[in-house]
């Protein structure tokens, strides 16, 4: 018997959100009632299910009218709201970084650690990963599981995309127009990479960074050591990571490419011959896979080094939308509604 999926969307009209609502409609996920909801966005409209739905007040709404509830409109909105719906009756999946590190909130990759969701027994906050480590942990998940990793240097090259509709508007603005003021960032995004992704840290690391850190050790292992650099990039969409990363046991390049091909939402793309490997300008184009290429190993005194580069469409795919929609799934399929 189908379940009925009367679903609160925080952040409709967004860039994910909007993203999420293609998701649905593209799974043919029955949603019984929508109700996109936001604040400066009210009275604006969504298409979805061949229908133009108006944006409620979300804080008027009644959360005990959803049963699933998507926040994808940042952290301060999410902790505002957010609980509110779960003490409602609602099961919450937030995209913001609010929740992540709190012990008694699922930080989830269903593909990863779904099953955490199958254990829930009320109506549950869920947080969904930061974007850059989901793309990443669907290509370590099977060389970890397999060869074991110790730790990991990881390099992001990171689509405004990421940062939302305005960040998209400047850098366009920057290259067609030669405007060149930063509003967004701190630095002129066209032409230009930036060494900065959210704030800095104490420890002179960004939050960005950090992130990586602190979800790595929550969803794949506590025992993997990670350092990471994230820049920005002129890039309309699509995530990049150049990965290294060493293994507790010996492992050549054929033998890595044969332990990731055929893992579910991960793509191989790894030709040196004839220069195939994935780029965000051709892979990152609502693309729901993970992509894998430049694969090497070598031994390095002793211990074998592993290198990857990485793409995934960090709106739709993995590092959003696809992600959210796949915990929504999960939580149908094991009856939580």
């Amino acid at each position: 018997m189908d379940k009925t999926i009367n679903l609160a969307l925080i952040g409709a009209s967004g860039v994910v959100g909007q993203k999420i609502l293609q998701l649905l409609e593209k799974k043919n996920i029955k949603i019984n009632k929508l109700f996109p909801l936001g604040k400066s966005t009210v009275g604006q409209t969504v298409h979805f299910q061949n229908d133009d739905i108006t944006i409620g007040d979300l804080d008027s709404f009644n959360p005990s009218d959803a049963n699933i509830t998507i926040f994808s409109a940042g952290s301060s909105v999410a902790k505002t709201h957010a609980r509110k719906f779960v003490e409602s009756g609602s099961y919450v999946i937030d995209l913001s970084s609010e929740f992540r590190y709190e012990e008694d909130v699922p930080l989830i990759i269903p593909e990863i650690n779904g099953s955490i969701i199958d254990l829930l027994e009320k109506p549950s906050l869920i947080a969904n990963p930061n974007c850059s480590t989901s793309q990443l942990l669907m290509v370590l998940k099977p060389i970890h599981d397999k060869y074991g990793i110790d730790f990991f240097n990881v390099a992001t090259y990171q689509a405004v995309s990421g940062t939302g509709k305005e960040a998209i508007a400047e850098l366009k603005s920057q290259t067609y127009e030669g405007n060149t003021e930063p509003k967004v960032y701190p630095k002129p995004i066209a032409f230009n990479v930036i060494p900065q992704c959210d704030i800095f840290l104490d420890n002179a690391f960004t939050k960005e960074e950090m992130k990586l850190v602190w979800e790595t050790k929550k969803i794949l292992d506590p025992a993997i050591e990670v350092q990471a650099t994230c820049a920005r990039v002129p890039v309309l969409n699509g995530h990049s990571e150049a990965v290294f990363l060493k293994s507790s046991n010996m492992a050549s390049r054929d033998e890595i490419i044969s332990c990731i091909e055929g893992t579910p939402g991960v793509c191989v793309m790894d030709d040196p011959d004839n220069l195939e490997y994935p780029t965000p300008l051709e892979q990152a184009n609502d693309s729901e896979d993970v992509y894998v290429g430049r694969i090497r190993s070598q031994q390095i005194q002793n211990d074998t080094w592993i290198s990857l580069w990485v793409v995934a469409d960090n709106v739709y795919g993995k590092g959003a939308a696809l992600n959210a929609v796949q915990i929504l799934q999960r939580l149908v399929s094991s009856n939580k509604l």
